[in-house]
């Protein structure tokens, strides 16, 4: 059987938000870096890019990855707004852990059905 047919998109949606976890905590990080550039990931062109060929790879997270735009730009040229920061990490935390909750439920369902339970 095809991963694909077992997990739809949502294989790759957790890639994407575990990648997407990790430039949030990267801009939390550097949030008094001076000049340091809040990122933040496209989701929809980052999961179009992991559902590709060769999945997601370096080539397609570069096309995903955008620049934050600053509501209150700071003096030293941090674009990083720690309050913005956490509540994307929060939303995105709560949708990983979503994703992870269908996957384990879709997994439990498999192994019941390989058991003949």
């Amino acid at each position: 059987m095809n991963e694909n047919s077992l997990f739809g998109v949502h294989g790759a949606a957790l890639q994407v938000r575990s990648q997407r976890m990790g430039l949030l905590a990267s801009n939390i990080a550097n949030a008094s870096t001076p000049g340091f550039k809040a990122k933040d990931l496209d989701f929809q062109v980052a999961l179009q890019a992991a559902e590709g060929p060769g999945g997601l790879s370096a080539n397609g997270m570069s096309g995903a990855v955008r620049y934050r735009n600053p509501m209150q730009p700071s003096i030293d040229g941090n674009t990083v707004e720690l309050s913005t920061e956490q509540t994307a990490f929060a939303e995105n935390a709560v949708q990983y852990q979503t994703t992870l909750s269908f996957l384990n439920g879709r997994i439990s369902t498999i192994t019941r059905a390989l058991r003949g339970e």
